[in-house]
């Protein structure tokens, strides 16, 4: 598994939540796994100890570059492990950010991946060559490894030790994509046949994950609903008709969490524990988050929302709306960072009502536990939303989901109505459409039905008994996984 990040080695998103979780699950499967990733600066402050195992040349477009192997195991059951391997350039990667400084994107972006890209490469060769080890399967994730897939199928198509890997390119979100200015595409160290509009160019500029679309054995995506949204141009951000092209070797797999950093009954930032089967703690929680924000200690619904503070999160449709929320008996809690200007709006808000918004201008891993223990509604008025991980969050702490019909939003809410109240089967409500009237719409909804403890009651225990764990994911991509490997070598 290739991976620009993950936990809890580097973070900026979910995506280090499903490669950190997904490689173990599929070790606890029977998979012989090694998770390759950067070896950042960052890796010094996460709590995990690397070791150096073994130095290797990396051939560049510009020559021979050494990568460092670093090793960490991470031990998932008695009998099975997943080895971490960082690999070390610190020209490219001992910086403070991961891609960016300041808010802006290194310069020098295209050659630090590039160069990954080849070290993956020239890894599973030294596997195969010192260790006896062939790869069966390379998990790719994103625009940061997609080259690795073109690399296989064409410049390192003869290489035998290479011949029989299978790739899989998983699409966390198709609005990120790695593109460069197309006067940079000497330094993929490709052929130039290759920066046509049937391979890596796109409208004149270098497109990475286009080409991982192009060249990967197959495709997934983090939610069904994603998987299809994406093949349309309102979701496809211009590559929708590549994806098209690929839609038989595309399947959308919903993600999980980690259901052991996020459970109420043994979590350590929450001030009380709690159970689907005994929710007293949660009261504890409530109380205690609206001391923590200054609000007042009233027995009324808590509105929560976490997230990055820009316009694919929805947070204007929240500012919108928060003066008509006001006029309602509740109370809203909301911890982020983005965009400046969304920054500057509910801090004004939140100085017009400062006892019904307790607001945090930034992240505090801490603090949105504690969120999502003491709410009892969680907000994501997502324009899109691929898979989401924070509803999965809230089912888990019985704090009711509010969510936009999108992505993997609409695949893991099941919507309160007459029907699926009826068998028990609602977690949420659904937002119909990503504007201020059927987010209001919802609101509503969701506050009114709050005070019908009987229905509210039912609604907690549906979301909290729901699986959202790893487990049937990584069947499924075990599954996936299998046929592939199978259908290669008969």
């Amino acid at each position: 598994m290739a991976a620009s990040e993950a936990i809890p080695y580097a973070k900026t998103g979910g995506l280090a939540d499903v490669t950190g979780a997904l490689s173990q699950e599929l070790a606890k499967l029977g998979h012989d796994v090694i998770l390759l990733l950067p070896r950042y600066r960052s890796l010094d402050d996460s709590g995990r100890t690397l070791r150096t195992i073994a130095r290797l040349p990396i051939q560049t477009p510009h020559g021979i570059n050494e990568a460092t192997i670093e090793e960490d195991v991470i031990q998932v059951s008695d009998h099975r492990s997943v080895r971490v391997w960082a690999l070390r350039q610190d020209a490219f990667f001992d910086r403070a950010g991961l891609y960016q400084d300041r808010g802006k994107d290194y310069p020098d972006n295209l050659e630090r991946f590039v160069w990954f890209s080849r070290a993956i490469i020239d890894v599973m060769i030294f596997l195969n060559r010192e260790k006896g080890w062939k790869t069966d399967l390379l998990h790719l994730h994103d625009w940061q490894t997609a080259l690795c897939a073109v690399y296989l199928k064409t410049t390192d198509r003869d290489r035998p030790a290479i011949q029989q890997v299978n790739t899989v390119l998983t699409l966390h979100n198709v609005g990120y994509q790695g593109m460069f200015p197309g006067h940079q595409f000497a330094a993929t160290g490709l052929p130039a046949s290759l920066f046509t509009a049937e391979g890596l160019e796109f409208y004149g500029s270098v497109n990475l994950l286009k080409g991982g679309i192009i060249y990967a054995d197959y495709l997934t995506t983090v939610s069904p609903t994603y998987a299809k949204e994406i093949l349309t141009p309102a979701f496809g951000f211009g590559l929708e008709g590549v994806l098209q092209t690929r839609r038989k070797r595309l399947e959308g797999i919903i993600n999980g969490i980690d259901t052991e950093r996020w459970n109420p009954e043994s979590d350590p930032f929450l001030p009380a524990s709690y159970s689907v089967n005994d929710r007293a703690g949660k009261q504890v929680c409530k109380q205690a988050l609206q001391r923590e924000f200054a609000l007042p200690q009233k027995k009324i619904p808590i509105l929560a929302m976490i997230a990055r503070l820009t316009s694919q999160k929805g947070s204007d449709l929240l500012e919108a709306v928060i003066p008509q929320l006001m006029e309602l008996d509740l109370q809203l809690v909301i911890l982020g960072t983005g965009d400046q200007d969304h920054e500057a709006n509910l801090r004004r808000l939140h100085a017009h009502y400062p006892e019904r918004i307790g607001l945090h201008i930034g992240f505090d891993e801490g603090l949105a536990h504690r969120i999502e223990g003491g709410a009892d509604i969680f907000l994501m008025p997502s324009r899109y939303e691929p898979c989401g991980l924070s509803q999965l969050y809230s089912l888990r702490y019985g704090t009711v989901p509010v969510v936009t019909k999108t992505g993997g939003l609409a695949d893991t809410v099941v919507p309160f109505n007459a029907k699926t109240m009826k068998s028990a089967k609602a977690t949420g409500f659904h937002i119909e459409t990503p504007t201020r009237e059927a987010l209001l719409k919802a609101v509503h909804a969701a506050v009114n039905t709050f005070a019908q403890h009987t229905l509210w009651e039912q609604l907690v225990q549906a979301g909290m008994n729901a699986d959202v764990s790893w487990a049937q994911s990584a069947k499924a991509y075990d599954k996936l996984f299998a046929r592939l490997t199978q259908s290669k070598t008969s």
